[in-house]
């Protein structure tokens, strides 16, 4: 495989900038809601955004100092004038009104007017939040840090959280955010966008309370696999213990065709029977057979 290595400080900055936004993605995006000292609304999406802390509750954003011509976003300069701003999430249903807020339109310009979306007045800040948003966060501005003073350099926005609100039809039975109803968008390069529905969304198992055995400890033929992805590695690796001889055996002897292909030492059909297992979700099957062969 082919690499081709680039030195940031001899490429030119929209170059730069293209790479970065394709190649780390997907993105958030904070769709911010600010007003002036005069009291103008403005509303604008940014993906170089998300969450930095619990306690206490951090957003942080970065309007980017514009490439072509080194000047400032409205939302940035409305954020140094107040100190306040919602943050505002997006999701599918959504999504074309927030491109379409997207536009430069002058200062001014209500945004929300533009692209047909509904202010609701905020409690703790004077910014109204996007009532289409599934979740928005009404914050106060505590810190902005300038990256630099040309045209790319972003501008750390650093939001502390001081009011939630939550549309509750993308809760589910228990009061909590439903990930499958929320269907969240973020931002790729260039135009794309990607879509977090039901038939995209996938779960794995976090170590966070356990410890894996790491596949440092799987068969060599094993982690050497041509059948096997990383990703089925990275699963049976997962597992917290490896199973007794006992229960090896006794899982094989239960098998006819399993049990033959541990005495023929079929390594090819064994890895394609762990990678269904895997497919099926059958990790404890799966776990058994590696270590069938040793």
């Amino acid at each position: 495989m082919a690499t081709h290595t680039l030195d940031p400080q001899e490429i030119e900055i929209t170059q730069l900038h293209g790479l970065l936004l394709s190649a780390v993605a997907p993105r958030p995006i904070a769709f911010a809601s600010t007003v002036d000292g005069e009291g103008n609304i403005n509303l604008s999406p940014f993906s170089f955004f998300n969450v930095f802390s619990a306690n206490p509750p951090i957003l942080i954003f970065s309007p980017a100092r514009r490439v072509r011509d080194n000047t400032t976003k409205h939302t940035l300069e409305n954020v140094l004038e107040t100190k306040e701003v919602v943050i505002n999430t997006v999701n599918f249903p959504m999504v074309e009104q927030m491109s379409l807020a997207s536009t430069e339109y002058g200062k001014g310009v209500n945004e929300f007017k533009k692209a047909g979306l509904t202010p609701i007045s905020s409690i703790k800040v004077k910014a109204p939040r996007v009532k289409e948003s599934p979740v928005s966060f009404e914050c106060i501005v505590e810190n902005v840090i300038a990256m630099g003073d040309e045209g790319g350099a972003g501008n750390l926005v650093i939001a502390k959280v001081v009011l939630i609100h939550v549309e509750d039809s993308y809760t589910d039975e228990k009061g909590k955010l439903d990930t499958t109803k929320l269907d969240m968008v973020a931002r790729m390069g260039e135009s794309w966008y990607t879509r977090a529905n039901e038939a995209s969304l996938f779960e794995i198992p976090k170590p966070i309370f356990t410890q894996g055995i790491g596949v440092d400890k799987l068969p060599s033929h094993i982690s050497d696999s041509e059948i096997l992805t990383g990703n089925n590695l990275g699963r049976l690796g997962n597992v917290e213990k490896i199973p007794s001889e006992k229960e090896i055996t006794q899982f094989v002897e239960s098998d006819g065709a399993l049990r033959k292909m541990v005495a023929d030492k079929d390594i090819y059909a064994l890895h394609c029977r762990i990678r269904i297992y895997i497919k099926e979700e059958n990790i404890t099957d799966a776990i058994l057979a590696t270590f069938s062969i040793k």
